[in-house]
Formats: structure tokens, sequence, C-alpha cells
């Protein structure tokens, strides 16, 4: 009898390694094979022109109190397909996006349960995507996750661009290391924060980026993130395999799912060229398409705001100083004595609404307008604002129709305090009080720890909230900016109201102490695989204590940097985050932030490589402009660009905003210079960039009568 049993494993094993499956990508440089091993466990592996990238991994799901969907499994059926379309965004980086893939879809089948378990497959010319699909079945209809056992098996000791894993936090400084040194710097990578907490001294967070010593990019992330918890990598630093790990709720669980469902994508970015990881729209073509039958009234925004004055501590978001307590409805401030601090008063607010209107900007964002900034933060409060009711030197009507007046938009700013079951209560009211008075975006704010206790900004529960918000401002037509939510997974394509997020380390933290000046290079790679984010640029002023003596924190940039961030930090709401008057000390160099465009027909990166340099030159959309942004690392560099991508027979006048020769981010960051040449599809430029500077350039049409007095490149 046990002969018997031991051929009949034997027979099964066999028959599953003889539907081993491959899978190329359009182009035949990516090859995905799929098999399962002899205890049914399935495994993928991953190679690029013909070398290996991705090692066996193992696949699959552990599972609370019931039998994990590990192994046990034999192929019931595959089945393998194509698609290749052409998809026009909202808004983005181009007019057209093409979504061209070979699929191979595997129906798995459980011995002993019977359970369903399908692994889809998509290929594109520059990675691989897959997630679990759990069909609709008796055996299988509702449970819970205790792990997702997904695995990504490195090829060896690559250099890696990372943030620490963390349940509630991705704002950090990147750490460059070997993957076997990121134990012993994980502890001087934790920087603190509002609400944080990490999992492993080798756990980090997608999007992570690496380059083997081959020289290959390879790109770890997620995408369509959606009822589900987010996924962090816990590295095994002995065989160099990553293994996912998601985010837990306030019991300890990691998921929630009823059949018929389906995981996030897990994906996997492959190239010898880093400039391919920067251009891929995998990410945004493994999310659904639109949703929304009507997107007229989503629209780009180049703001200013009553927001950097705060942050620097010039200025206070709260009203009085005298209130150790609020209770929103009881509290009356009519019998405080305000701390002349207050910046989100009237007559303050119409001075940025003119600056605004005088200099082309769409909307003016205004921070702590309403209520119960005196006992906002760490108390684990949960009725904390109610997101309509100002304080009394804030006038709502008489700013709307002074704004309407100037042509400007008003940005709304809802800061939740991490209280999410009470911004779910206020939703529709608070949505409602910006149709009335005429606020097209929201800034959301999910600060300091959830509410409800326990539960983290990561996990399954919220990642439900922040597509709920935005869902919910659709109905009202309003667009989302959120700050401290989940890190985007390309779900702007489904929704594009959500315009933009934080999410990240932003420019906040140049007033927190600074960041390190090449930031900026490695974000594109990580952070905004996903999806753009609210970088906030512009900073003229580097020197905090010119604003706040008791700050002597310092922006580690050039003015050219910042100015660059407009087109190499991609997003379609860009802040001119620094204050009027430190613009008009720089009124040339502040004449690039007006000019740059927001959204484009076509978006060309022309050098990138992560911690040391990115440039790109991008098409603005209707328009035969073209703006080109430099943003350099850590040693001075001299980029090299041609002009290849101009209309030929065309003239151009390119005007240069450069870091002068003896800029430096930290002891010269104000140093400058403004160029101008004739430029065509044949010009070359060689400019230097100094130590955390770069350049911008706006490249206009012109006839022959405006440049015959410029010098031609």
């Amino acid at each position: 009898m046990k002969k018997i049993i031991c051929l009949s494993l034997f027979l099964v094993a066999a028959i599953n390694f003889s539907v081993a499956q491959s899978l190329q990508s359009p182009n035949g440089e990516l090859q995905m094979n799929f098999s399962l091993e002899e205890e049914g466990t399935p495994v993928y592996k991953l190679s690029f022109k013909g070398n290996e990238v991705i090692k066996t991994s193992k696949l699959g799901l552990e599972l609370k109190e019931e039998e994990d969907l590990l192994s046990n499994f034999s192929v019931e059926g595959t089945e393998e397909s194509s698609f290749d379309n052409t998809w026009t965004p909202v808004w983005g980086e181009s007019k057209e996006i093409r979504n061209n893939y070979n699929e191979l879809e595997v129906n798995l089948v459980q011995e002993e349960t019977g359970r369903n378990l399908i692994i889809r497959f998509r290929l594109f010319n520059e990675g691989l995507g897959f997630r679990y699909e759990f069909p609709e079945q008796k055996d299988l209809v509702y449970f819970v996750i205790e792990e997702e056992r997904t695995q990504f098996a490195m090829t060896g000791d690559h250099t890696a661009f990372w943030i620490p894993g963390d349940y509630d936090s991705q704002e950090y400084d990147y750490t460059e290391s070997k993957l076997s040194e990121i134990r012993e710097k994980f502890d001087s990578a934790v920087q603190p924060n509002a609400s944080q907490e990490q999992f492993s001294k080798t756990g980090v967070q997608t999007s992570l980026m690496m380059k083997t010593e081959d020289g290959l990019y390879i790109n770890l992330h997620e995408a369509a993130l959606v009822e589900y918890s987010l996924m962090n990598l816990n590295l095994d630093d002995e065989n160099m395999i990553f293994e996912s790990w998601l985010t837990p709720d306030a019991v300890g669980n990691k998921g929630y799912l009823q059949t018929p469902a389906v995981s996030p994508w897990r994906t996997i970015m492959v190239s010898d060229d880093a400039r391919d990881i920067l251009v891929s729209n995998m990410n945004l073509n493994l999310n659904e398409p639109n949703k929304l039958e009507d997107t007229s009234w989503i629209k780009p925004v180049k703001y200013m705001g009553v927001w950097w004055e705060m942050i620097t501590g010039k200025s206070s978001w709260a009203y009085t100083d005298e209130l150790a307590s609020v209770k929103l409805g009881e509290t009356d401030y009519s019998k405080t004595k305000p701390n002349g601090k207050h910046a989100a008063n009237t007559e303050h607010v119409k001075e940025y609404i003119d600056f605004a209107a005088e200099h082309g900007f769409d909307a003016v964002l205004v921070e702590g307008w309403n209520e119960g900034w005196e006992d906002w933060f760490g108390q684990s409060k949960d009725y904390v604002f109610d997101f309509v009711t100002p304080y009394p030197d804030f006038d709502v009507e008489e700013i709307h129709e002074y704004a309407q007046s100037k042509g400007v938009k008003m940005i709304m700013h809802h800061e939740t305090s991490g209280a999410i079951r009470n911004y779910e209560r206020h939703l529709d009211t608070a949505y409602q009080f910006m149709n009335k008075y005429d606020y097209p975006a929201v800034k959301s704010g999910y600060v300091g720890d959830i509410i409800p206790r326990g539960e983290h900004h990561y996990g399954q529960w919220a990642i439900n909230h922040y597509l709920y918000a935005v869902k919910k401002a659709a109905d009202y037509k309003v667009m989302v900016n959120a700050h401290e939510a989940v890190r985007p997974t390309g779900l702007r394509r489904t929704y594009p109201n959500l315009i933009g997020n934080e999410s990240a380390r932003g420019t906040e933290f140049q007033a927190f102490g600074g960041s390190k000046p090449n930031h900026v290079t490695i974000l594109p790679f990580t952070r905004l695989i996903g999806g753009p984010m609210d970088y906030t640029p512009g900073i003229f002023e580097m020197d905090i204590s010119k604003l706040n003596p008791d700050n002597d924190s310092h922006v580690n940039s050039t003015i050219a940097n910042q100015l660059a961030l407009y087109v190499t930090m991609y997003s379609p709401l860009q802040m001119a985050a620094d204050l009027p008057e430190n613009y008009m000390k720089f009124p040339d160099a502040f004449q690039f932030i007006k000019d740059v465009a927001l959204d484009w027909d076509k978006s060309i990166y022309l050098e990138a490589e992560p911690g040391d340099y990115i440039t790109v030159a991008r098409k603005e959309k209707g328009s035969s402009n073209w703006f080109v942004g430099n943003v350099n690392g850590n040693e001075a560099r001299t980029s090299m660009i041609q002009f290849d991508f101009l209309e030929k027979e065309k003239n151009y006048i390119a005007t240069v905003y450069s870091d002068a020769p003896d800029a430096h981010y930290k002891t010269n960051p104000q140093a400058y210079e403004i160029k101008k040449y004739r430029v065509n599809s044949k010009s070359e430029l060689s400019q230097k960039s100094v130590p955390g500077g770069g350049y911008a350039i706006s490249i206009m049409e012109a006839d022959k009568s405006e440049t015959k007095d410029l010098k031609k490149l």
C-alpha cells in the first residue's frame, strides 16, 4: 500500500513539473518561469536578456485558523493571452499611455481542501506584475490572512536605496547601502516622526530601488492597493531573499477577505538603463481604467499657501495660546486673547490672494483656519475638528468673495489628526461646505496615531478609508491631495481626482533639520513610481533662522535645484511653497515657477542615475513649449544633453537657470545664473551642476527676428 501511495505522489509531482510554464515580454527581453515544487508549492523566477534577476521564489499565503494556501497544489489549467492598447489619462506625464503585456493565468487547486487559487502574471517590456485571485467557491468564502508569503529572491548583495519598514510612516531620508548592510544601518536610518512603528531590523518599504554589480536596475513595488494591507518587505540577509510583510490591524491580523477577491499586484521592474524605470507606466497599467464618467472638473493646479511660515515656526496654526484644552461647540474663542501669530486671518490671506492673482497662480491653500488647533495633536482625541467652523479672525464668506473677484480658487485643508472615524462622520458636511464656498480641492492630513486606536496608517482599515474619502470627494467634484496617507499605487488612473499625495519626506523636513542633498534624485525612483507627490518645492530662502530665529535648520538645495524640481518631481499639483517676500528678492528666478507647465504631452528622461542625478525634458500639453529640469546629488557634475527632442526646422529661445560657478547647497545656495540662447533640434548643452544643485530650462518657440541677437548653442 505504501508503495502505491509513493508512486501516486511521484506521478503527481511529475505532472506538476510537466506543466511548468514560461512567459516572455512583448520584446522578448524578459522571461518568467512558473512551476510547482515537489510539495506542490508555487514558485516563479525571472530573467532579463538571459540573465537571472529573481531566483526561484515561493508564492502563497498563510491563513489564520485554516489550512494555508502555500502548498499541496496541482495545476488545474493555464491560459495565455496578449494585450496591447493605448489609453488617454486625464492628466499625466504624457497625453497617451500604451498598455502592452503578455499574460499567463495559472489555475491551482489544493489537493486536500479542493480550494481554488489563481495566480495571474503580466509581463511587460519593463517588468513583471503578478497577483493572487480568490474565485468565489464554497470551500473558501471568508478568511483572515496571517501573512502573505511572496518571495523575491535576489541574485546577489545588491546596492539598495531604502527606508525602514514601517506601519505608519514613509517620511524618512533614504539610505544607500548593500543589502547585507541594512541590519547594521537600520537604527541610524530611523528618524523620529509623529507616528511610526518598525517591525524588523531588515524590514524595508517599497518602492525599493536596487542596482546590481553588473549594472542592472531592479525595482520592487505593488500596484492597485485596494481592500488589502500595504506590503513591506523583510529581508533574509543570509540568503538575500525578500519576503512580503503586510501591515497588521489593531489585533494583529493582516487582512480580511471575502471571495471573490484579489490581492494587489506585486511588481518587479528590471532594466540595464535607469531611465526605463522612470519612464515606465506599468504601475498605472496594472490599475483599472477611469471609473469617473465626468472628469471635466479635474484640473492641474499651481498654488501658493499660508503654510511654510507655520512649518518654519514664523507663524502659528493656533488662534490663541490661552487654551490648554478645546471642546468643539463648547469652547468660546471670543473670550480668549489672540496670540498675534495666527497666520490664517482674513487680511493676511487676502495678501496671498493678491500675490497669487498678480503672478498667475490658480489657487491659495490656507492651513489653520478652523477651530481646534490648540489641542489637536498627541492626545488620542477622537473629536478634534469639525472641518466647517472657522476661527473668529477668518471670515469664510469674505475670503470666498475676495478670491472670486481676483479669479483665484481656494484650497481647503482638512487635518484629521489621525481621527479617521471622526473624519468619516463629517465628510459629507465638509465637502458640502467646500462646494458652497467654491473650494475645488482639499489637502487632507493624517498626522498622529490612527483612531480607532491600535490601527495603523497602512493597515487594511485605513487603506479602505483613504479610497472611501476619494470616492466620496468625487461625488462632490472635489480633488484630493492626501498627506500622511498610504503611498500611491497607481489608483489615480481609476480615480483621477486623487490629484496628489505626500506619503514621503517632503520639503517640510528641510525646516525640521534638513534632508540629504541627493534626496530628490532618489524619490522619482522610489516614492513617485506609484504616483505624483505634493513635494512643495520652490524654497528660495535656505536659512530658516531668517524666518524664525529659534530654528537653525537649513534647506539643503540651491535655488536652481528648487526650480528644477517642478520638472523632475512630476505632479499636476505644484506649490510655490516659499513666502511671497522671498520670491520678490529673486523675481528673475521666480519667473520660471510662473512659466513652468503642469500637464504634459510628452516626457523624455535624458539622464538618470539613482542617488546621483536626473534630467528630464517635458513638452507642455497643447503647446510647443518645453521645460527641462536637472537635479544633482552630492558631487558636482557636468550634464551633457542634446535638444533633438525639439521639432526640426524650428527656432526656440532657451532660458537656462543654472547654479553659479561658486554655488553650493550649504555655503552659497542662492547663487545662480540666467542665460538665454538660440536653440534648435541640433543644439547641445554642457552644464555644470554643483552639489545639491541643478538647472532648469524653459524653451519657447520663436521666430528668427526674436532670436537673431541671441548666442546659438
